[in-house]
C-alpha cells in the first residue's frame, strides 16, 4: 500500500538534516510545490538533493528520525537510493560532488555521470509558508524531462509551466491526445 508523505514529515526532515549541518535541497514533486507555492498532488517520497561528503552526517540524521531502511526500487546506484521508515516516510536521495571550479555538481558514475551548474540547484521556495531551498524553476523542469513521464511527472511539468508561463513541452499536456 501505498502510504502519503505529509508537508510535515517533509519539513521535519529538512529541519533535523539542517540541525546537523546537511546542505539538502529539495528534488522532484516537492520542489515543484515549493516553487509554485502550494501542494499541487499528493507525494509518495521526499526527493533531495545532498552533497556526497554530507552522507556520513545526514546518515545519523536519518537514523534520529527511524528513516533508516534502504527501500530496494530496482535501480539504485551508490549515488542515487531510497530510504524508508517501513511507514509513510520514503526519501530518495541523490548524491552530487561539487566539482573542484566551483561552478559545476557532477551526479552519477565517473564514466557515465552528468554534470550540471551550482544555479540548478539555487531555487528558493515554500512549504506549508517556511521558505526552503530547492531546485531553480529551469532546472526542475529540466531534471522532469527526458524519460518518459509518469501521470505525476504530468502534473509537476504542467504546474511549473503555469505558474512560470512556459509552454508545456511536446507530450507532457495534461488533457492532450
Amino acid at each position: 500500500m501505498q502510504h502519503e508523505m505529509r508537508a510535515a514529515d517533509a519539513l521535519a526532515i529538512m529541519d533535523v538534516l539542517d540541525d546537523a549541518g546537511v546542505d539538502a535541497c529539495l528534488s522532484g514533486g516537492w520542489s515543484v510545490d515549493a516553487l509554485v507555492g502550494r501542494r499541487t498532488r499528493a507525494h509518495a517520497d521526499l526527493d533531495l538533493w545532498l552533497p556526497a561528503t554530507s552522507f556520513d552526517v545526514a546518515e545519523p540524521a536519518f537514523v534520529e528520525l527511524g528513516i533508516d531502511r534502504l527501500y530496494p526500487w530496482g535501480d539504485d546506484r551508490p549515488w542515487n537510493f531510497v530510504l524508508h521508515d517501513g511507514e509513510r516516510r520514503r526519501v530518495d536521495l541523490h548524491l552530487y560532488e561539487p566539482l573542484s571550479d566551483g561552478e559545476l555538481f557532477h551526479y552519477g558514475g565517473v564514466e557515465s555521470g552528468e554534470t550540471f551548474p551550482c544555479e540548478a540547484l539555487g531555487g528558493r521556495g515554500v512549504i506549508d509558508g517556511r521558505p526552503v531551498r530547492c531546485e531553480s524553476p529551469e532546472w526542475c523542469l529540466r531534471f522532469h524531462l527526458g524519460y518518459p513521464p509518469r501521470p505525476v511527472d504530468l502534473t509537476d511539468v504542467n504546474a511549473l509551466c503555469r505558474t512560470f508561463g512556459w509552454d508545456v513541452p511536446d507530450g507532457y499536456r495534461i488533457g492532450a491526445t
